[in-house]
């Protein structure tokens, strides 16, 4: 009986109520950076913006919600400070504002910036909220967290579609709303969680009395898992920033209609996000991994080489394909590092996918000196890098780790 009990409160229940509030966030956050590429057609015409202009403007985005997340990452692990994750709103809504107003490059480039800290301070509190609320699921816990994160993304296309075709820049001041619901969530949020603070700090004080070992085995684990969603993070970029122009140019496509292609490829990623989890359970962690990139590997080499017809089915498989490891990649990083979900989100959903944002800038440079044919096809050799997988520890040989150290 008391082995019992010892047992469920070191296994408390998963929050159900928690989880899909902090995965609302995690929508509402990543809707905010995805009106950033979604106003790149709009920007490009009325400022007469280049490709490499608009690569810096995914660049500051990015590397600003990137560099900064493993930084926010290490202060959440040491002092937990749950009212950060509605200022983190307040933050985007101001750059909301501004992306409406912005008269030049320059002032588009600092609302970004805005967006990007936002996005920063938000991640690693939002991923230890899903953490501290999983319970015994932790594997779908991510799974929710993440395709609240993921929908997010993938409503760019629509939002060129349907808002700023129509309304132009000012388009912008609508997702300000969007923002202020965010705030309410968050701040609801916010108070649970610092209702789980000192549960989370008794928690934090038994993982301490077990030393974890940074050996060199985990070391290379998760410099190479970087390396690997760094891969992932450019083939993406690619995609969401310039495949839109490609299919326009090279088959005389619509604004409108291009952007569907481009949605495809983002809300099949939502579906490979959901069910990654649930088959890594399966098929272990790395396997997932691996399939994730190289199982793409077919599809990708074949999608600048086909007719507009063949684009939209190829662009469903790898999307799916491609995303499935997205929640997965978090908690085989969790698994190699316990006890440091904040440095974790800041690794691998931040600083590898910031390091990722630099394809934007790259591809941009490259589609204005050569084309956009010659960016579809370096992306489409990038998931191939996915075959250095292998070299990570198998999940049973990452417990083994642990047990030795």
């Amino acid at each position: 009986m008391q082995a019992t009990a010892k047992t469920n409160q070191l296994q408390p229940v998963t929050m159900y109520r928690i989880l899909f509030a902090i995965s609302l966030g995690h929508f509402l956050n990543d809707c905010m950076q995805s009106v950033v590429p979604a106003l790149f057609p709009i920007l490009k015409k009325s400022m007469n913006l280049n490709y490499t202009q608009m690569g810096w403007i995914a660049f500051a985005l990015n590397m600003t919600s990137s560099l900064l997340q493993p930084v926010f990452g290490v202060i959440a692990d040491k002092r937990p400070s749950p009212f950060l994750l509605p200022i983190a709103m307040c933050l985007s809504m101001i750059g909301m504002v501004g992306l409406a107003v912005a008269p030049n490059f320059y002032f588009v480039i600092g609302s970004a910036l805005f967006v990007g800290l936002g996005s920063a301070i938000f991640h690693p509190e939002g991923s230890r909220v899903a953490y501290m609320a999983a319970g015994r699921k932790r594997g779908l816990a991510q799974s929710i967290y993440q395709v609240g994160g993921n929908t997010g993304q993938s409503m760019a296309p629509l939002f060129t579609a349907f808002v700023f075709i129509g309304l132009g820049q000012l388009g912008s001041l609508w997702f300000v709303l969007l923002a202020g619901l965010g705030v309410v969530v968050l701040y609801s949020v916010s108070k649970w969680y610092k209702s789980e603070i000192a549960e989370s700090k008794r928690m934090k004080k038994k993982q301490a009395s077990g030393t974890l070992q940074l050996n060199k085995e985990i070391i290379f684990a998760i410099a190479l898992l970087i390396f690997l969603v760094f891969a992932r993070s450019w083939y993406g970029a690619g995609i969401l920033n310039y495949f839109q122009f490609y299919v326009i140019e090279k088959f005389g496509l619509s604004i409108k209609s291009a952007q569907l292609y481009v949605f495809l490829f983002m809300i099949m990623g939502v579906f490979g996000t959901f069910f990654g989890g649930p088959l890594a359970d399966r098929f272990g962690k790395r396997n997932i991994l691996l399939f994730s990139m190289v199982g793409s590997v077919p599809f990708t080499l074949l999608l600048p080489h086909v007719p507009i017809a063949f684009a939209a089915p190829l662009l469903i498989l790898i999307g799916f394909i491609l995303q499935s490891s997205f929640s997965v990649t978090v908690v085989y990083a969790q698994e190699l590092l316990p006890g440091k979900i904040g440095l974790v989100s800041g690794l691998i959903v931040g600083l590898a996918f910031g390091m990722g944002a630099l394809g934007a800038v790259i591809f941009g440079k490259l589609a204005d000196v050569y084309s956009l044919q010659f960016i579809m096809l370096f992306c489409s050799v990038l998931p191939i890098l996915g075959v250095f997988t292998w070299l990570l520890p198998s999940d049973q040989r990452v417990k083994e780790i642990h047990e030795i150290s």
